[in-house]
């Protein structure tokens, strides 16, 4: 078992066992337990009453966050003609159709953390789906990553636009800022999150919805938030 830092250890001890934070107090606290040299992503952790064995009961959904992530992210389009240019004057990163799927597939390339496709791309791009899938990367019109409205698509990412999706075991896990973000920024991009999970409650899911929920910074400690307040 690998031992804890003693920075680690003395901004562990401000976290107290079994205490279940306010989502203020539990920001507040985040920010003040970054241990890192550089500036550490605020990190949010929802474990859900989820069956992921029903199709019915797995969650997943992308929105514009409040204040962004902090990050500006490389956008690939894969388009052609007029949807192209269309992405080459929306700033996008990288532009292109099969010489871009190639390069994936044989160069093993991914400079990039969005890939935005027309639907009319879809059929070539889905053979690297094997690749691109396990990596959250393979678009999908539901988080609005497969469409014709390119400008938008590559505008809301650059807004800083994520995707929360469930796993296996029900956990919900996504970037909500940086520790340089005031608490108002974090509270506001934290409720936002919050919501879109609370909204895309399965009709399915029968008793608690939300079982537990953690906040913390890379490398630094897990906070327990009061997750009795936000269930419905």
């Amino acid at each position: 078992m690998k031992r804890k830092s003693k920075k680690y250890l003395e901004v562990a001890d401000k976290v107290e066992k079994g205490k279940l934070y306010s989502k203020a107090e539990a920001i507040k606290l985040a920010k003040e337990t970054s241990i890192t040299n550089f500036d550490a992503s605020v990190e949010l952790a929802v474990r859900l009453n989820l069956d992921s064995k029903k199709s019915d009961q797995q969650i997943r959904g992308a929105l514009v966050l409040p204040n962004g992530i902090g990050k500006t992210q490389k956008v690939l389009v894969i388009a052609k003609g007029d949807k192209a240019k269309e992405a080459i004057e929306a700033n996008a990163d990288y532009v292109g159709e099969a010489d871009m799927i190639e390069k994936i597939e044989k160069e093993n390339w991914f400079d990039f953390d969005v890939i935005i496709a027309t639907p009319d791309m879809m059929v070539a791009l889905g053979k690297l789906g094997k690749v691109l899938g396990p990596k959250g990367l393979m678009p999908n019109p539901k988080i609005g990553t497969v469409t014709n409205d390119i400008k938008k698509a590559i505008m809301d990412v650059k807004k800083g636009k994520i995707e929360y999706r469930s796993d296996k075991a029900g956990n919900v896990h996504v970037v909500i800022g940086k520790v340089s973000f005031t608490e108002q920024q974090l509270l506001e991009n934290f409720e936002a999150i919050m919501e879109a999970i609370l909204n895309a409650k399965p009709s399915g899911v029968k008793g608690i919805y939300i079982k537990n929920i953690f906040l913390s910074t890379t490398m630094g400690p897990s906070i327990k938030l009061d997750f009795m307040q936000f269930d419905k």
